[in-house]
Parts: structure tokens; C-alpha cells; sequence
């Protein structure tokens, strides 16, 4: 029930008609963080909220380097029934079992 409260307290609510007319108000206060909650008639049917910020610097390549081993058999060929699978073959193979 708290979180309920708290969660209505701190969050935007405007009805459709109001956030058409005064958009601009409304993205500048998403640019500072805030979150709206968009009503239709005072039922809530949508959250906006701001985009994370961008990152600023390159992400580095291979920070999972050594992390992750791919077996051999990784490059072997696949069974022919799963193949078949593949290639729109499974009524064939459940005929046959």
C-alpha cells in the first residue's frame, strides 16, 4: 500500500488531452528526470519515462575475453533429423517413430 502511495506521490499524471496540449512542458520535465503517467479519463494506460543518458565513451571490446569456451563439436553437423527439422521436416519425422 506504501509503495502504491509513494509511487502516485512522485509521478507526472496528466490526461491524454492535457499532455497533447502542453507538450512541450512535459518533455522538458522528462528531460530532468521525471516520469509521467498517462491517463485516459483518469485511468492510467501508459508510463513515459526519460531515456538512460548516452554513453559518452566507447564500450571496450573483449571485456569477456577467456569467458566463454566453445566445445569442438560445436562445428560438427547437426543429426539429419533435426536438419529435417530445420527444413520443415518434422511431420516427416514423426511418421516414422
Amino acid at each position: 500500500m506504501i509503495h502504491f502511495l509513494v509511487y502516485n506521490l512522485v509521478m507526472i499524471k496528466l490526461n491524454i488531452h492535457e499532455a497533447k496540449t502542453h507538450l512541450s512542458r512535459y518533455l522538458a520535465k522528462l528531460q530532468k528526470g521525471e516520469t509521467i503517467l498517462l491517463c485516459k479519463r483518469n485511468v492510467p494506460i501508459a508510463e513515459i519515462r526519460p531515456l538512460p543518458p548516452r554513453r559518452k565513451t566507447r564500450r571496450p571490446v573483449g571485456l569477456a575475453k577467456g569467458e566463454l569456451i566453445v566445445p569442438p563439436s560445436f562445428f560438427e553437423p547437426l543429426p539429419e533429423d533435426l536438419l529435417s527439422g530445420f527444413e520443415g521436416g518434422f511431420e516427416e519425422a514423426r511418421s516414422k517413430s
